[in-house]
């Protein structure tokens, strides 16, 4: 798997990531980004070793979630 292979795949999941956020939460787009790149599931997900980028973006929204709600992973 090359670098961009998992840079796409990072964007794929954060784009599933930003819209479950306006759906779920009636966030704007911009809301909706801002969250999700201030997160810690975010700064998560772009270290390729933790491997989120290969789950899916549901599994990784239960980060954010909880996150949200708790204000940490846990």
């Amino acid at each position: 798997m090359t670098d961009a292979d998992i840079k796409y795949m990072i964007e794929a999941v954060a784009t599933d990531l930003a819209e479950f956020l306006s759906e779920d939460y009636g966030m704007s787009v911009t809301e909706a980004l801002d969250t999700l790149y201030n997160s810690e599931t975010y700064s998560k997900l772009i270290i390729p070793a933790t491997g989120l980028f290969f789950q899916s973006s549901q599994y990784v929204f239960s980060f954010l979630k909880q996150e949200l709600s708790t204000g940490k992973i846990a």
